[in-house]
């Protein structure tokens, strides 16, 4: 059994909502651990459009799904710190997807996830948007476990395709800005062969990435097969070919050394429709006023959430995330006085950012 690790707060997704989750728990005192499915965080912003514009975040007139999953995480970095050692935080579990939650008789949460992670804490926060963000995959139970199936561009994934031939799957911007990082790369990291696999000769992708792409396959750099894969096979652990049926009702085995599917990613509800808590047409139900759902001590906030007048927009999720700190702080805390206080004066907020007064 995996060592049990005590904490304030677990915040369940590291998306935009999450990370401000963790900001405003670590304000009021509130140590907070952060758990997602995904290999990085930023959620929906980065899974979907990474690269996309955003226009409506307040002060911030214009910035990519990216670049906000960043300053989100630079400004919960106080309460999120890295190992000098290691370059990593200890409270930041990644490509976790969390199983169960068990309630204890002291009104203490068990947080477990599916890869060994177990967590107690006082406060569960679900940050989850539209539910976890799991890949598409290509339906091939053949490909079920097999080691060289990849759905991340991660970088041990990168270092493992050096002179290997690369099949890469999908048609849409995460499969084409694929081929380009991995075209790109020095040619002592670069793979061997790479080949785009997708249904039919046109692509869902930004007009940018397509004619580069185009361009890569017009000079022979990049291969392309046309059709739809039907099966695998699969030798010690590791598929040695796909069985394509192309456009001609013909099938033909495709080899390959490793292979990519890059198509896209979609949300499922999974075991958080298992935890007991109220559910609206797949959205948690919560309390307006302190964002706790039909469980004391769970709270849900941002696109999982729902409640009359709900929006489901940036700024709302937000505003839950601040509302839900402050009902969880005076939760946990009942005898504390439940002072307002403000990051521009406050001695205390100061120290528990680590800056200085006056800056």
């Amino acid at each position: 059994m995996p060592s049990m690790v005590d904490t304030d707060a677990v915040v369940i997704g590291a998306g935009p909502v999450g990370l401000f989750q963790v900001f405003q728990l670590g304000l009021l005192g509130l140590k907070a651990h952060l758990i997602d499915v995904l290999p990085e965080v930023g959620g929906q912003c980065v899974a979907l459009y990474p690269d996309k514009p955003i226009y409506d975040v307040p002060g911030v007139p214009l910035c990519t799904g990216r670049e906000l999953a960043q300053l989100l995480l630079t400004q919960a970095r106080p309460f999120l710190p890295l190992d000098p050692v290691s370059g990593g935080c200890a409270q930041i579990h990644l490509g976790q997807l969390v199983s169960q939650i068990q309630a204890e008789a002291d009104g203490r949460f068990v947080v477990e996830t599916e890869q060994g992670v177990r967590l107690r804490a006082r406060a569960v926060f679900v940050a989850a948007g539209a539910g976890a963000f799991v890949p598409r995959t290509l339906n091939l139970p053949a490909l079920d476990g097999a080691v060289n199936v990849h759905y991340h561009l991660e970088d041990a994934t990168v270092a493992s395709l050096s002179g290997q031939h690369v099949v890469i799957s999908g048609g849409g911007d995460e499969a084409l800005g694929a081929v380009l990082a991995l075209a790109a790369l020095p040619a002592d990291r670069r793979p061997h062969a790479l080949t785009l696999l997708h249904r039919r000769d046109q692509f869902q992708a930004e007009p940018e990435l397509d004619a580069q792409v185009r361009s890569l396959l017009t000079s022979q750099q990049v291969s392309l097969v046309v059709g739809m894969p039907t099966d695998a096979v699969v030798q010690d652990g590791r598929v040695t070919a796909l069985s394509v049926l192309g456009p001609d009702s013909v099938a033909r085995d495709v080899r390959l050394d490793h292979l990519l599917v890059r198509q896209g990613m979609s949300p499922k509800l999974g075991p958080l429709s298992q935890w007991g808590l109220s559910l609206e047409r797949k959205q948690v139900s919560v309390s307006a006023a302190t964002f706790q759902s039909s469980t004391p001590g769970i709270y849900a906030v941002g696109d999982i959430n729902t409640y009359p007048g709900k929006k489901r927009l940036l700024l709302c999720g937000f505003h839950e995330a601040t509302l839900a700190a402050h009902a969880a702080a005076a939760a946990l805390n009942p005898e504390a006085p439940q002072h307002l206080l403000y990051t521009t004066t406050s001695p205390l907020l100061h120290l528990r950012l680590g800056v200085h007064q006056g800056h």
